[in-house]
Order: C-alpha cells, then sequence, then structure tokens
C-alpha cells in the first residue's frame, strides 16, 4: 500500500483543565531532516555562526527552522490522499515530535509555569479501531516524582479531511496518587498528510502538528 498522510492533532487541554486512492510521495525533503522530538529539530543545511550576538544568532536560526518546518509541511498537503480521515494509517502509537505552538500539546504543563515544575519525558498519541483516541503526558515533578496527565476521547469524522475528538476529563497520576479533575473537552482537527512514518495537522486555530510513529508501533492495516 503506497503512503497515506494525515494528522490527528488533538491538542492537550489546559489544566482548566484539559491537554491533550494513494499518491506515491516521491518528495525530497532536501536537507531538512526532523529530528523532531520534544520540539527539537536541525536543518543539516543550517549551521549557526556564532558572532559578536550569540542570541541574535540563534534566535534568527531557530525563527528560520520553524518557516522550513511549515514549508515542508505545505509540500507534502500537495501528496496527501484524497480522503485522509479514511486512511487506515492513522491507527498505531504516535509520539508528539513538533508543534508550531509549544504549549498545544501538554497545555499548562507545557507553558512556562509550568516547565518549572514538570520536566516532559513523552508525549504520546494512540489512535485504535473504530473511533478511541488516547493522549498521554509523561513528566517528573522536580526531575524525582514521575507522574502523566492522559485523555480519553472519541473520534468524530467531520468531512474528508476535518475531525473532531470528544474527550473525557483528564486523568492525573503522580507518584500513588491517582485522580480525575475538570470537565470534557473537544478539539478539531484538520488531517493535511499521513504515511507509514509521520502525521501531519493543523488544529483549528492553526497549530502545525508533527506526529512520528513509535517503534515497533503497529498500524493496523
Amino acid at each position: 500500500m503506497a503512503a497515506c498522510s494525515l494528522t490527528l492533532s488533538s491538542s492537550l487541554p489546559q489544566p482548566k483543565p484539559s491537554f491533550f486512492g494513494s499518491k506515491p510521495s516521491h518528495l525530497s525533503l532536501h536537507s531538512t531532516s526532523f529530528a523532531l522530538k520534544s520540539q527539537c529539530f536541525r536543518v543539516s543545511s543550517s549551521s549557526v555562526s556564532i558572532s559578536s550576538r550569540p542570541a541574535d544568532d540563534l534566535v534568527a536560526s531557530l525563527l528560520s527552522k520553524h518557516q522550513e518546518v511549515a514549508q515542508v509541511a505545505n509540500e507534502l498537503n500537495k501528496y496527501c490522499v484524497d480522503e485522509p480521515v479514511k486512511c487506515p494509517l492513522i491507527f498505531g502509537d504516535w509520539d508528539v515530535v513538533y508543534c508550531s505552538n509549544p504549549t498545544s500539546p501538554g497545555g499548562g504543563y507545557r507553558s512556562a509555569l509550568g516547565r518549572l515544575f514538570f520536566k516532559t519525558k513523552d508525549m504520546v498519541q494512540a489512535v485504535e479501531a473504530p473511533d478511541s483516541v488516547r493522549n498521554k503526558v509523561s513528566f517528573s515533578v522536580f526531575g524525582f516524582l514521575n507522574g502523566e496527565v492522559s485523555l480519553k476521547g472519541k473520534l468524530k469524522v467531520l468531512d474528508h479531511q476535518w475531525i473532531q475528538v470528544i474527550f473525557e476529563p483528564p486523568e492525573l497520576r503522580v507518584g500513588e496518587m491517582d485522580f480525575r479533575y475538570g470537565g470534557e473537552s473537544e478539539v478539531k482537527l484538520q488531517i493535511t498528510y499521513i504515511d507509514e512514518k509521520i502525521r501531519l495537522g493543523k488544529g483549528s486555530r492553526g497549530s502545525l502538528f508533527v506526529f512520528q510513529r513509535r517503534h515497533g508501533g503497529s498500524t493496523n492495516v
């Protein structure tokens, strides 16, 4: 089966709380490589030159890489299947490796204040047939107490590209504590590309998401 393409970008609600006919792809990503893990990525052709204003150079390099990720994503959109919401490759376990809005996956846990207390380990999304979505953010508190926030949701197809996920109240586990808080939440997502390795998508507010299939994860096809 040729590569299909999509992205279920389910942003994890803020602690309100809330948080989380195939076309062959011959697109060359040139020198842009997705070493995208926990919002980290690199462009092999780009090098940061340290001058008398090293901070300015680093900021410029970071901004240019964001732009390059968006440009590559836009190119990949051209190779998306006609009805990505029906592509069976959406099923499986996925790592959240990039988001143009760093606080979207993880919500308040990824905010400037949240990062003072929570060190993110993994951000994972599992999509199971026929319509189950699970988001999980694993973290450590002050670097030594492990915890996680998880969300279980139900996927609804809105049209050939858009889906909606309605999530149950989040579940928080820290050490021996385990409890639910808050209420239901929902997200609407546009599926823009999917294949055996990655999923791309945009949230209703324009955030770009990149998911990478977990090593050894099943595609259910």
